[in-house]
């Protein structure tokens, strides 16, 4: 709701100085506000899924949701660095299916929406976050076994049965 009212403010300051300003979508959002929002909507869904949450043991929910924000922050052309690892690297141990990929992309849209985030810049924000799943999904289980993690224990989760 925040995140609506800042996008408003925003275009109306910059008609009343009659600008024409290419924003970026982190803008056109209305800045690190919206992100956080969302990503705890977000993240409250993913820690409390029957299979989304077993990849995120052991994780302060908090910490996921701030380097998310600044991941994501800084892809949407916000002047934020991302701190962390690699995607590749910190999601290499975890079998990270299409289907896995698919639900979290319906949470995330269920997340934007109740956030009252426009139709248009939803599509935008799935387009780049879905750019990098390549860096993250495993095709299948008999790749993933390939992958030589030395030291790391695979994080295998199956899915839980229908009740």
């Amino acid at each position: 709701m925040v995140a609506a009212c800042v996008r408003v403010c925003n275009k109306v300051v910059n008609q009343a100085k009659g600008k024409t300003v290419r924003q970026s979508l982190f803008e056109q959002l209305g800045g690190i506000e919206t992100l956080e929002h969302v990503h705890k909507r977000f993240y409250d869904k993913i820690y409390t899924h029957p299979w989304l949450k077993a990849f995120f043991e052991g994780h302060e929910q908090a910490a996921i949701e701030l380097r998310q924000t600044q991941f994501m922050a800084e892809k949407f052309g916000a002047d934020i660095r991302y701190p962390g690892m690699a995607l590749e690297l910190a999601h290499r141990r975890m079998y990270i299916s299409e289907e896995l990929l698919n639900l979290r992309r319906e949470l995330l849209r269920e997340s934007l929406q109740e956030e009252q985030v426009p139709e248009a810049l939803i599509a935008r924000w799935l387009k780049i976050d879905g750019a990098f799943w390549k860096d993250i999904r495993k095709d299948s289980l008999a790749s993933f076994s390939e992958i030589d993690l030395k030291y790391e224990q695979p994080l295998i989760v199956p899915k839980p049965e229908a009740s």
